[in-house]
């Protein structure tokens, strides 16, 4: 192959990284976790970085509602038969606009926190702290399970005219992709990435 071939190969490798780069800038993605073992029960902190469209931004300044879901599930595989999964949890968080204060709200299990700024809000939405996802008479501690962890826009809880948008639109599908690691309760008390 010639020298000229090969930089344009080059290239075009590079534009394409690049494209693919900033087409993902936007979505969610898992920056930490950590898992701890607490009084026998296990307990899930973690850190998603979210970014959204600029049709999702302008969707929620406009009063749009949305709902971030966070799931953790917990799985054993057997040859015989199906997966076994011990342990399933889902948590809920709320962001929304209020245009009287100029303030974000952020609501999660009964807890709401305020900020001034998208991207404070999107920060405090990412960070889950002191979730129990498991607990102790789920398992067995002589074998092992895969932990999976991911964060998802709901798009069932949106008005039903956003629904039917957001089934055309990529911009409003934003979810992270699945995390997965190997777990054994008799392991480190503490687990993380």
């Amino acid at each position: 192959m010639s020298q000229r071939i090969k930089q344009l190969i080059f290239l075009c490798l590079m534009a394409l990284s690049i494209f693919s780069t900033s087409a993902s800038a936007e979505g969610i993605k898992i920056k930490s976790f950590e898992l701890e073992r607490v009084d026998n029960d296990w307990l899930l902190n973690a850190a998603f970085q979210i970014e959204l469209s600029p049709g999702l931004e302008e969707a929620v300044q406009k009063g749009v509602v949305l709902y971030f879901q966070a799931e953790f599930d917990l799985t054993r595989s057997r040859w015989y038969w199906f997966d076994e999964k011990p342990a399933i949890a889902q948590r809920q968080t709320r962001l929304s606009y209020q245009p009287l204060t100029q303030q974000y709200r952020i609501a999660s299990e009964g807890f709401t926190f305020s900020a001034k700024t998208l991207s404070e809000a999107l920060q405090a939405v990412g960070s889950i702290g002191g979730w129990r996802v498991i607990e102790s008479g789920q398992l067995d501690a002589n074998k092992s399970y895969t932990a999976s962890l991911r964060m998802t826009l709901d798009l069932s809880k949106l008005p039903k005219p956003f629904q039917v948008n957001a089934l055309n639109n990529r911009d409003w599908n934003v979810s992270s992709d699945w995390y997965r690691f190997a777990f054994s309760p008799n392991g480190p008390n503490v687990i993380k990435q």
